[in-house]
């Protein structure tokens, strides 16, 4: 009777080991796949150590993926639809163009590409001021300028490379001053807006950054990096010898 009594309980010891050695397999199992596979990680390791960007393919930290404005720019090429090989304002070789930055002004929006055809007559915009798309055959010579100016005219000069800064006309006068030094530079043109959403609007081929004044850094920083872009189909085709008669 002992005998058969300790037989039972090695015999229901055995059994408790294969049921524990099976569960512990079946974690095992899964352990397994993924040590084959290559991609097993330390549990402990925190997971936003390890996130990844697409743009770059490394390693970063969840601080350290870029701005939401810095991935759509990057994104932003020429439409196939869009016309890339038109002579330049005065017949010369184009001006190079600049790539699009990599730390773009914290609040700008880009836009669709549509077509930059010359047409006659009126063009209704989307937006106002306009960004892109369709424009007259003539463009707006850069500068200053005290009055409105022709949206069509000033597409064009955008499809140049030109960067267009608009300001609401009873923007304070001080400020339409210190406005006034960005008309001397190559490639850009100021001039009021009446009706426009913010005080003043910097806008390019496709990119256009809001402010709320003529003193924000973003608007330098906008003009430096957006001037002769490689966005715009026809940039470095100047913007000379066009309409407009824009202040000294």
């Amino acid at each position: 009777m002992a005998r058969q009594s300790l037989m039972r309980k090695l015999l229901v010891g055995l059994v408790g080991v294969s049921i524990l050695a099976a569960s512990c397999g079946g974690e095992g199992a899964t352990g397994d796949s993924q040590g084959d596979s290559g991609n097993q990680q330390p549990s402990a390791m925190p997971e936003t150590t390890m996130a990844k960007t697409e743009d770059t393919g490394g390693e970063t930290t969840a601080g350290q993926m870029e701005s939401g404005e810095s991935t759509e720019l990057a994104r932003a090429e020429i439409g196939k639809r869009e016309i890339t090989n038109m002579f330049p304002a005065d017949g010369k070789k184009p001006d190079p163009a600049q790539p699009l930055p990599e730390n773009p002004p914290k609040g700008i929006d880009v836009y669709p590409a549509t077509t930059n055809r010359t047409v006659e007559g009126p063009i209704d915009y989307d937006r106002k001021p306009p960004t892109n798309g369709n424009h007259a055959p003539l463009w707006q010579n850069c500068g200053f300028y005290q009055q409105p100016i022709k949206d069509r005219h000033a597409v064009h000069s955008m499809d140049h490379g030109v960067v267009w800064i608009t300001y609401r006309p009873d923007l304070p006068k001080q400020q339409i001053e210190s406005l006034r030094p960005y008309g001397n530079e190559n490639y850009v043109i100021v001039s009021p807006y009446p009706g426009q959403n913010a005080p003043v609007i910097a806008t390019s081929w496709r990119v256009q950054l809001e402010l709320n004044s003529a003193n924000d850094p973003r608007l330098e920083q906008f003009v430096n990096q957006f001037k002769i872009s490689e966005l715009a189909p026809l940039s470095g085709n100047r913007c000379i010898l066009g309409v407009g008669n824009p202040e000294g």
